[in-house]
């Protein structure tokens, strides 16, 4: 049996830096504001797997209101769900992620954050599909406001016999 997930993220942009995603320190001007660390990336990521097991949505889980949860790694939260998929006998298959980003060039970071991913999610690098967009200048995205994810996760049933 496989599932399908799909994830979605998206946190404002403000003054000063690193921009935090994937896991990766990436050094800009700006940094992506939210309740946790604001990675857009493992947000998504976390969303995808929890909703291909049928479970509640990072929100649920890890709610924005929680002071536990105020600054807190996304690294924690995407744990969580591959230890949630794990405890019901999914496996990860792959996943792909688009990041939607005027600025900066995500290109020579994209390694550093499969590698980090991966380790996370305890899975190759090669299962993780990484790409980046720009805004064209167009809507919070182009504008600089904002930086959104989006991932589609593959999910397999565990055969409990291997």
């Amino acid at each position: 049996m496989i599932r399908i997930g799909l994830g979605h993220d998206t946190h404002r942009l403000a003054e000063g830096g690193p921009l935090r995603l994937g896991g990766v320190d990436i050094p800009h001007d700006r940094h992506m504001v939210g309740h946790s660390d604001a990675d857009v990336l493992m947000h998504a990521i976390t969303d995808a797997l929890l909703g291909a097991a049928n479970l509640p949505d990072i929100g649920e889980w890890f709610p924005n209101s929680a002071t536990e949860n105020k600054g807190r790694d996304s690294a924690d939260f995407l744990r969580f769900a591959n230890h949630k998929i794990n405890e019901q006998m999914w496996r990860i298959i792959n996943l792909d992620t688009v990041i939607f980003a005027q600025e900066p060039k995500l290109s020579p970071y994209k390694d550093a954050m499969r590698t980090a991913l991966a380790e996370i999610l305890d899975i190759h690098p090669e299962q993780i599909g990484i790409k980046s967009k720009t805004g064209e200048k167009v809507g919070p995205v182009g504008r600089l406001e904002a930086i959104q994810a989006e991932c589609v996760v593959l999910l397999e049933r565990i055969d409990e016999f291997i």
